[in-house]
């Protein structure tokens, strides 16, 4: 017995997984209890977030989570890496790609159908008109249809190159239409094994296929004309900056490239040299530190597709919770890439009032009709701060241009609009489309209203206010969705600075209390040059802000943001104020050990051989001085 029990125990543990796949989901399709399926530790689902709460499973602890259309298993609710801030990201995603769908199927004549979307009777624009020519939709006498579900021969190739448990690639497969196929991939063998017996759960076989395969060898695989993806989504935990050069390459001519990435540290100007050794840009501490993450991503993804003469077209850049999330459309063109050059800037932002300025490496002049590039001609910025005196620092090189196309994020909104009960977070999305509909697009950067103010130490204005005050000078501005109490505006600092002197004027610091090195002397001994019009306008006020719509969530709960990196062995990850608890005082100065103390009952070596000077004091854990020698007396100097 003891023997059989023995070569039981050396089975492989995918031949019984096997036999238990068919069990599996023929009990799970009649309703019952699901027996556990073999799945990833949580070192396997480092990108496995999820939407809802996890639920018990039927048995051995097993758990289900529900997000959207999709419904996902796992063993062990201590092997989940469970996030729910990602539903968001990826109720965005597949809102943009639907829209993207739509653009691409318009022009071969097929019209997508979104459960619970009525038919549009208008024409779609296409992207890529404005790229690679005017498409128009081929004449048909009954117009084919793409619905939820179903494969669209013609449709999107898609890769999810970092799919962890699938709940992204199956939620693709039961939420997007006009798809040919969806890729769900994982380098590791025990998660491809848990995606598919996700994906026989959900019965979306016919649409999403697993691959186990490292993500940037199958990209570099396909980086050849039809074996191109027409959607690369990559949702790394971290850094997506080693995936990069194979996604530039392995995305097909216009194709969508989805990006998040959550090392927010050190694009926020923590770790400058770990930002260039990943994005090939410094950053730099700044208010506008989470504006400046989405165009360091940006310039690094235009850098890696120069090199294949490529360049990218933003559609659409978020920066939400702890993450940021780009949307950019790749294609090919020497002449396009020659310009990549005069769409990336240097920033140089004084340390001291934060005011910043912009410098281009390239420079663009047309010439009838012919353009000519050369190299920029700089700095914009003396070696001091005119305002306040002090230093610069040198940020970049980061993307200059647009982050976002308004058309195509127009359109997503009105899908959002016209069916706003398909996700969970509509509401959110539609907020935050609408501050990016108002967002100025050819305006980098932005200041804050605290930042402002406290330079100078003065009262906080409204916000209202000092947007009239802008708009009363002539000048354009908007909010951001990257900060609540942004101010993008393309007015001059020196001209901002005048109208928070007027404001300053009006609420008066105590001058005598400020250092004549501080930035506030400086900037206040100087006289304002005009006056500045702090009276509410009409158009000082958004409308997103006057709809009320949800453009900055509050937290939901404690604790809400990211987890811990996944660990293996099933052991689950510690709750953000469990690890809290568990590290309170330990940067502090250690306690004396009791052990040490009770040493102190010894006396030294030194005492008991008669040279210890301490005496009774004498401790075993002291480091006693050594005695003083005293010369011996010479014969002479005897009595």
């Amino acid at each position: 017995m003891a023997f059989r029990a023995a070569l039981w125990l050396q089975l492989d543990i995918r031949s019984i997984q096997n036999h238990f796949r068919s069990f599996c989901q023929a009990r799970f399709m009649e309703g019952t209890k699901v027996p556990p399926c073999k799945g990833p530790t949580t070192a396997d689902m480092e990108n496995g977030t999820h939407s809802e709460q996890p639920q018990p499973g039927a048995e051995h602890g097993e758990t289900v989570i529900s997000e959207g259309a999709a419904r996902i298993i796992f063993p062990n609710s201590n092997e989940v890496f469970y996030n729910p801030v990602q539903e968001f990201n990826r109720d965005l995603t597949c809102a943009v790609i639907t829209e993207f769908a739509r653009i691409q199927l318009l022009s071969k004549g097929i019209q997508i159908e979104v459960p619970g979307e009525e038919k549009l009777q208008k024409v779609v624009v296409n992207l890529a008109e404005s790229e690679k020519g005017s498409m128009e939709p081929c004449p048909r006498d009954q117009p084919q249809t793409a619905a939820v579900g179903n494969v669209c021969e013609e449709g999107l190739h898609v890769l999810e190159g970092l799919a962890a448990s699938g709940l992204r690639s199956i939620r693709f497969a039961k939420e997007v239409p006009g798809l040919r196929a969806v890729i769900a991939n994982d380098a590791s063998d025990r998660a491809v094994d848990l995606i598919r017996c996700n994906i026989q759960l959900n019965n979306v076989s016919h649409l999403v296929q697993p691959n186990l395969a490292d993500a940037r060898l199958l990209m570099y695989e396909h980086q050849r004309g039809p074996q191109r993806f027409d959607v690369i989504d990559l949702d790394p935990y971290g850094s997506p900056a080693t995936f990069l050069d194979a996604a530039v390459q392995a995305v097909s001519e216009g194709g969508l490239l989805c990006v998040t990435c959550t090392d927010m540290a050190v694009m926020a100007g923590n770790s400058s040299e770990t930002c260039y050794s990943k994005y090939g840009a410094m950053s730099i501490k700044s208010k506008a530190c989470h504006e400046m993450a989405l165009r360091i991503v940006l310039h690094s993804l235009d850098l890696r597709a120069n090199c294949y003469q490529r360049y990218i077209v933003p559609l659409l850049s978020i920066s939400a919770d702890f993450y940021i999330r780009v949307f950019v459309r790749v294609y090919t063109g020497q002449a396009k890439v020659k310009a990549s050059a005069s769409k990336q800037a240097f920033v140089f932002q004084c340390v001291g009032c934060s005011s910043f300025h912009l410098q281009r490496l390239g420079k663009a002049v047309n010439n009838g009709g012919r353009v000519k590039f050369s190299a920029a001609t700089g700095p914009p910025v003396g070696s001091e701060c005119e305002h306040c005196g002090q230093r610069h620092q040198l940020g970049g090189p980061l993307w200059a241009e647009p982050i976002h196309d308004l058309d195509f994020v127009g359109q997503v909104l009105a899908a959002i609009s016209r069916n706003p009960g398909r996700f969970r977070t509509s509401a959110r999305i539609r907020g935050v489309l609408s501050m990016v509909t108002e967002e100025l697009p050819d305006v980098p950067l932005y200041y804050t209203l605290d930042q402002l103010s406290s330079t100078i130490h003065c009262n906080t204005p409204s916000l209202l206010q000092l947007r009239s005050a802008l708009l009363h000078a002539g000048y354009r501005v908007s909010l951001s969705h990257a900060c609540k109490n942004a101010v993008k505006t393309d007015v001059p600092p020196s001209v901002l600075w005048d109208i928070m002197r007027c404001w300053e004027k009006e609420n008066p610091v105590k001058r005598e209390r400020l250092s004549e090195t501080s930035p506030a002397f400086h900037i206040l001994k100087v006289e304002p040059r005009l006056q500045a019009n702090f009276s509410i306008r009409d158009d000082a006020n958004p409308s997103s802000r006057q709809q009320g719509l949800q453009r900055f969530q509050a937290n939901p709960e404690a604790n809400w943001g990211p987890k811990a990196r996944a660990r293996s062995g099933g052991k689950a990850p510690l709750e953000l104020a469990e690890k809290q608890q568990q590290l309170q005082n330990k940067r502090k100065e250690p306690s004396k050990d009791q052990g040490t103390d009770k040493l102190k009952a010894f006396p030294c070596k030194k005492f008991k051989q008669g040279t210890c000077l301490l005496g009774n004091e004498c401790c075993y854990s002291h480091s006693p001085e050594e005695p003083s020698i005293q010369p011996e007396p010479s014969p002479g100097s005897l009595p």
